[in-house]
C-alpha cells in the first residue's frame, strides 16, 4: 500500500493524464470525477489506514469500464503509488481496464460488466446487517446506462422493501441511457420508496449536501448531472 502524501482534486487530472494507452473510456472517467472526490475527501470513513476494518464504509464502483478517475482519486488519497499509473493496464501493472478488488487496495468489487454493482450494494448491506454493523455505508455509482440492464430494477426494489438506508446509489447522468425513464431516473427509485436528491454532479457543496442530509428508514438515490456525452 502507498505511503504518499495526499494530494488535492487539482491534481487528478494530471494524474488522469498519466493513464495512456488505447481503451481509456475518458468520458465515462471524466464524468466520475467530482463525485468519487467528494466522496474520498469528504464523505466516505475509508482510508490507507482501515482498508480492511470491518466498521469502514463501502465503495462500489459499478461503472467499472471507466476506472481512471478512480484510480487517480486512490492515488490521491494515499491507496496506491502514482509510479504505477504510467504502467496501467501493462501485462505486470495490477491496475486494469476494470477495477480488480484482489490486486488493488481499497477496491470492494470487480467490475466493468454493467448492471450488477446494485445488486452486489443490497447484498453487502444485509451482510452487514447480519453482523449487527448498522453504520457502515454503502454507496454504489453507476452510470445512467447501466439502468438498462434489468438486474438493476430487482435490487431497487429490494433495497426499498428492506428499508436499507444504509445504501447510498448515485447515478452520474451524462444522458447516455439508450431507453430512458418516464419522469427522469430520480422518478425510477421514488416510485420505489427511495429518498432522491437531483444536483449539479460539478457541484462539491451541492454533492456533500445530497450525500449527508438524512435519509431515516430510506435507501437514498443521489443522481449527479454531468455535460452530455458526445
Amino acid at each position: 500500500m502507498a505511503t504518499t502524501t495526499e494530494l488535492g482534486f487539482s491534481d487528478l487530472p494530471r494524474l488522469v493524464a498519466r493513464m495512456t494507452g488505447d481503451e481509456k473510456h475518458s468520458v465515462a472517467a471524466t464524468s466520475t470525477m467530482d463525485v468519487l472526490w467528494v466522496l474520498y475527501d469528504r464523505v466516505l470513513n475509508i482510508s490507507p489506514r482501515n482498508v480492511s476494518h470491518p466498521r469502514r464504509d463501502r465503495f462500489l464502483l459499478s461503472k467499472g469500464h471507466g476506472p481512471m478517475a478512480y484510480y487517480a482519486v486512490l492515488t490521491a488519497k494515499g491507496f496506491l503509488g502514482e509510479h504505477e499509473l504510467a504502467g496501467w493496464s501493462s501485462v505486470n501493472s495490477r491496475l486494469g481496464h476494470h477495477p480488480d478488488r484482489v490486486r488493488v487496495p481499497g477496491v470492494e468489487i470487480g467490475s466493468g460488466s454493467l448492471g450488477h454493482g446494485l445488486a452486489l450494494g443490497v447484498g453487502t448491506v444485509l451482510g452487514l446487517r447480519a453482523q449487527r454493523l448498522r453504520k457502515p455505508r454503502v454507496v454504489v455509482l453507476l452510470g445512467d446506462a447501466e439502468l438498462d440492464e434489468g438486474s438493476n430494477h430487482e435490487a431497487i426494489a429490494v433495497a426499498a422493501r428492506a428499508d436499507l438506508d444504509q445504501l447510498t446509489a448515485v447515478v452520474i447522468d451524462n444522458s447516455s441511457s439508450t431507453h430512458g425513464w418516464p419522469g427522469g431516473i430520480a422518478r425510477r427509485f421514488e416510485v420505489e420508496r427511495w429518498e432522491t436528491r437531483t444536483v449539479d454532479g460539478r457541484d462539491h457543496e451541492a454533492l456533500f449536501s445530497a450525500f449527508t442530509e438524512p435519509h431515516p428508514g430510506r435507501p437514498l438515490c443521489v443522481v449527479a448531472v454531468v455535460e452530455p456525452k458526445e
